[in-house]
């Protein structure tokens, strides 16, 4: 009598027969649909090469050579032709106005300075609280920079926070100023204790910094 039943390798090779069959089958009664999403999936490809090559690109570009004369402005210190131009050049606040996020993530840290020694407090914070910088320096300094601006409109809880984060992210010497300025704000609201926590931070963490070579006079002045 025959031997009728099947090895392993019989069973796995009508399984996978099956499978096959099973998986044209799905191809025959579907590939109109299969080959649209594809032609669709290629096309929204090319289209983002080509927005990102003919478009996104020379928008940068652009917004880049635009913001030369800002650039310049603000490092001679005019910071109202800075940030507003002068009908000719293009200022920092109508750079983000035309391009946005193509002008670039130092746009906004700009325009914010500009705004915050033009007395614009409101203004300065708006523009920096947009700045998405990932450098640990720059972005601890538009912390810091919010900072100084909630210290001027007298909201001195959200300021030290801000010079908080700041020194968190800046772990170098620039942290002794913004513990510095932590102290000033804890002295001003009569927090002596959290004060000297900050002021003993900078000499034993930055004894380097300049912010402690004057530190002592201000432990004394808080009895230490």
């Amino acid at each position: 009598m025959a031997n009728n039943v099947k090895t392993k390798e019989e069973v796995r090779a009508e399984n996978i027969e099956q499978s096959l069959s099973k998986t044209e089958q799905f191809y025959e009664n579907h590939k109109g649909l299969i080959w649209g999403v594809l032609c669709g999936i290629i096309l929204i490809w090319l289209l983002s090469l080509a927005y990102n090559k003919f478009i996104y690109q020379p928008k940068c570009a652009e917004a880049m050579e635009q913001a030369y004369p800002a650039e310049n402005a603000f490092q001679q210190g005019e910071y109202e032709l800075a940030l507003n131009g002068d009908g000719n050049a293009l200022g920092f606040a109508q750079i983000i106005d035309d391009y946005g996020k193509k002008a670039g993530k130092a746009m906004y840290m700009y325009a914010g300075l500009c705004e915050l020694q033009l007395g614009n407090y409101e203004s300065a914070l708006n523009y920096l609280k947009k700045y998405k910088g990932k450098e640990p320096i720059l972005a601890a300094r538009a912390k810091a920079c919010e900072g100084d601006a909630y210290v001027a409109l007298e909201n001195y809880d959200a300021a030290l926070a801000a010079y908080k984060k700041a020194a968190d992210v800046s772990d170098n010497t620039f942290a002794a100023t913004y513990l510095f300025k932590q102290g000033l704000v804890y002295e001003k609201l009569g927090d002596k204790a959290a004060a000297l926590d900050c002021y003993k931070a900078i000499k034993d963490k930055y004894p380097q910094s300049i912010e402690a070579y004057d530190i002592d006079k201000y432990i004394a002045e808080l009895g230490e």
